[in-house]
């Protein structure tokens, strides 16, 4: 225990919310021990604000975060609370917090998570620091987020098991990855994997590159072809890029894959574990050190603060270098 330390925070709530995301039970562990060390009471909050709300609230203690830090999902389980959003809900949610003496919270999810956490926090005037946990990678203010490098590695394995068989078969495969509105894991994913093309909300060139890789005749050099898809309403989806191939080259053999939710399971990889105890720590040292209403990011693998107000409201962007990369190695 840290008895060098003296803080206001005497009491830490802490909870999971949204999608899962691997690397959340490593930030559940990094902050329950943390904050012991430093002399601090902790509480697990169930199933995030719904267990806010429903008082799913109870004590935790070192041995209670034993033998996670591999294990995917969280252990706080995690559900979507539409009554959260009302001041009647978030009024209970604080009655709550105050029954069981939680003076603070840290909470671990995505852009939802942070964005009820800025009114709870304004309303009530609630300390909260948030965790970047969610496999988009779509938060403004850090290069990465918690699950992100672990979602990447999925799709690159999968992706590598389609490559096989679009080889024996000479297809043409379309992939379809997660991260609603942001294209960074269909981006990266399709360079880690070797794809030919990423089809992603922020660049709406992409369509462009497959009526190049199409014009050039792609089994004139390559016996197979993969097409990665960001799942948007402005990609169209697997399903829309799809249709539209067969619709331009009914020569071509297309066949569509949706990875779906494997890409949020599996044990983390060893960078999710390390960002996750990173952050668990450092949004605990922030709470202590007097911080509210930010989230902790990581820049240059520097440890920051960031105003909630920036991580959800601004758009981040994708790096054209990254574009480029794909479009020379695709040829």
């Amino acid at each position: 225990m840290d008895i060098n330390r003296t803080s206001a925070v005497k009491c830490i709530g802490m909870l999971t919310s949204g999608g899962d995301a691997p690397g959340m039970n490593s930030a559940i562990r990094a902050v329950t021990r943390a904050a012991i060390y430093h002399g601090i009471e902790v509480y697990a909050i169930h199933r995030g604000y719904l267990g806010l709300m429903n008082n799913e609230i109870t004590p935790f203690h070192t041995e209670d975060v034993s033998n996670i830090v591999q294990r995917g999902g969280t252990i706080l389980k995690t559900a979507r609370c539409a009554d959260f959003k009302t001041p009647e809900g978030r009024r209970q949610a604080y009655e709550n917090m105050v029954f069981h003496g939680i003076d603070s919270l840290v909470v671990i999810g995505g852009d939802g998570t942070l964005s009820g956490a800025r009114v709870f926090a304004q309303e009530f005037n609630v300390p909260i620091v948030g965790i970047p946990g969610t496999i988009d990678n779509d938060l403004s203010g850090t290069d990465s987020t918690i699950g992100y490098a672990t979602a990447l590695n999925t799709i690159m394995d999968a992706v590598d098991k389609l490559r096989d068989t679009a080889s024996s078969h000479n297809r043409l495969f379309v992939v379809e990855v997660m991260g609603r509105d942001a294209g960074f894991l269909a981006l990266n994913g399709a360079i880690a994997s070797g794809a030919e093309v990423a089809i992603i909300p922020e660049y709406k060139e992409a369509e462009e590159e497959i009526s190049k890789m199409i014009a050039s005749g792609f089994r004139k050099s390559k016996n197979s072809s993969i097409v990665m898809v960001a799942e948007s309403e402005a990609t169209g989806g697997a399903m829309g890029v799809a249709k539209r191939l067969e619709e331009a080259h009914p020569e071509y053999d297309v066949r569509v894959v949706i990875l779906g939710h494997i890409q949020r399971g599996g044990s983390p990889c060893a960078q999710d574990r390390i960002l996750a105890s990173r952050m668990g720590v450092a949004a605990v040292d922030a709470l202590i050190d007097g911080q509210r209403n930010i989230m902790i990011g990581i820049v240059n693998d520097n440890l920051v603060h960031v105003p909630f107000s920036t991580a959800i409201k601004d758009t981040k962007t994708i790096g054209q270098d990254e574009v480029r990369v794909l479009n020379i190695l695709s040829i």
